[in-house]
């Protein structure tokens, strides 16, 4: 029986649950009142059930369809309007016990080089970053207890975020790292550490334990009541996602569904983001042998449901998608993308970088990233404030959920493009954000606002940094 409040995995992600949803959404997908009966409700922007969620993934009447790419457009509009926020992956070892089938870097393989980034090689690295212009950073690294304990993602951090170099500055690190206890959530969170991610990988048990056959992550329930303990420990931003073409894409669904239905009714915060990887190539991992590889069309409804069911929540993309795939989610939902991507250990300061983890499919440079964003109407942001506010967990939610993020999210997001373009912008790319930023001035609501904005984009082109409201 499905109990989102309890913290037993297979209570809150039910499999029998998830069968009967999946059931009803198939008996009614050509319901034409249900369905419209749910947009309606969905119009209040207030979430839906897992199983009206999945009723709407499952529709097959194209005007209603089309009605919920419409509805999933004006909530992340009215949510997020049309700002994204800029990030980077950084991997710090790919030394990993586990034997996932999907990841080059499982146990078996052999002929790939192991690589650990020492605390100066992580300086490299990031200094590259600060290059570029980024201020966000998601850390990755493999499980392994003898070459990456915690110690040294703690360690890790602490080199983060000490590096000032010319103008640049990591203001939010995420980490990705392996399921594990309350007391190192606990010191992850004392570390400052942005948002706590761990992918579900896939939420039906018996295909994630058969395709993790060795290795702690073999233990479904553990991994996925990961994000309890990651609560229970102090980390109230926590980021979901599943790898989609590993199982069924609608049981996949119904899963995040759940998960994001769980953490909001226990704790009374949902996820701060939900991530949408799809398996790609890597070294010797051929994606074409996963037969649940899903295509753009059912990737696109699978972002709209989503906007729809969990309006509050970031969505993210990453390199894994084309620029052409990037440019349309970006209207169905997405909230964040990544840009001048490296998934190789020590692939921003090295030439001779190792194996990447996926192949990337968008190659741009972050300054073309963000060019491009603009070009589409975009406001690249790489804003942290609220996080170094304290804006976090339920205290995000408020305003978020409010609509009311924007008063703090436009503003930044203009001042951190201004430092961008006058620190790290090509002539072109400033010539159109200084454009941009004038145009969405105006639209601040508020003219005291536009006062301070405007009193703050002056300080930056004088020298000033590091800035929030």
């Amino acid at each position: 029986m499905y109990n989102p409040k309890s913290t037993t995995a297979t209570e809150f992600i039910s499999h029998e649950e998830i069968l009967k949803i999946l059931d009803f959404a198939d008996k009614n997908s050509e319901n034409r009142p249900m369905i419209e009966h749910i947009l309606d409700k969905a119009s209040a922007q207030k979430g839906l059930s897992p199983l009206d969620a999945s009723l709407l993934l499952a529709c097959k009447i194209s005007d209603l369809n089309e009605r919920m790419f419409a509805l999933a457009e004006q909530i992340k509009q009215e949510y997020y309007g049309n700002r994204i926020v800029l990030f980077a992956p950084l991997y710090l070892s790919n030394y990993c016990v586990n034997g996932c089938i999907y990841c080059p870097y499982h146990i078996k393989n052999k002929h790939i080089p192991r690589l650990k980034l020492t605390q100066e090689q992580i300086r490299q690295e990031v200094i590259a970053l600060q290059d570029m212009g980024h201020k966000r950073l998601a850390i990755e690294l493999g499980e392994d207890p003898v070459h990456n304990p915690l110690e040294y993602v703690l360690e890790s951090l602490d080199t983060i975020y000490s590096i000032k170099h010319k103008n640049g500055a990591i203001r939010r690190a995420n980490v990705n790292i392996a399921a594990t206890t309350v007391g190192d959530y606990r010191k992850l969170h004392e570390a400052g550490i942005g948002t706590y991610i761990l992918f579900q990988e896939t939420y039906n048990k018996e295909s994630y334990e058969k395709l993790h056959p060795t290795g702690p992550k073999h233990d479904y329930c553990y991994h996925t009541e990961a994000m309890d303990r990651a609560m229970q420990g102090g980390i109230d931003d926590v980021g979901l996602g599943v790898l989609f073409g590993l199982s069924t894409y609608r049981y996949e669904f119904a899963g995040l569904m759940m998960h994001a239905d769980h953490l909001e009714k226990t704790y009374g915060v949902g996820p701060h983001t939900i991530s949408f990887p799809r398996i790609k190539n890597a070294d010797d991992i051929d994606a074409s042998s996963f037969t649940n590889a899903i295509d753009d069309e059912i990737f696109a409804k699978i972002i709209a449901c989503t906007r729809i069911a969990v309006p509050y929540t970031g969505m993210i993309i990453s390199t894994r998608e084309s620029k052409e795939t990037r440019e349309r989610m970006l209207h169905y939902g997405i909230s964040q993308i990544s840009g001048g991507s490296k998934t190789s250990v020590g692939g921003y300061a090295e030439k001779n970088a190792g194996s990447e983890q996926f192949d990337v499919s968008d190659n741009r440079t972050l300054d073309e990233v963000i060019r491009w964003l603009m070009e589409c109407g975009h406001i690249p942001s790489f804003c942290t404030a609220c996080y170094r506010a304290g804006r976090t967990g339920d205290r995000f939610m408020e305003f978020c959920k409010n609509k009311q993020i924007s008063n703090f999210c436009q503003p930044n997001a203009l001042m951190t493009l201004q430092e961008y373009l006058e620190d790290y912008a090509s002539p072109e790319t400033k010539a159109i954000g200084e454009k941009l930023i004038a145009q969405e001035l105006l639209s601040i609501p508020h003219l005291r606002r536009q006062d301070v904005c405007r009193e703050w984009l002056t300080k930056i082109k004088n020298g000033e940094r590091d800035f929030r409201f």
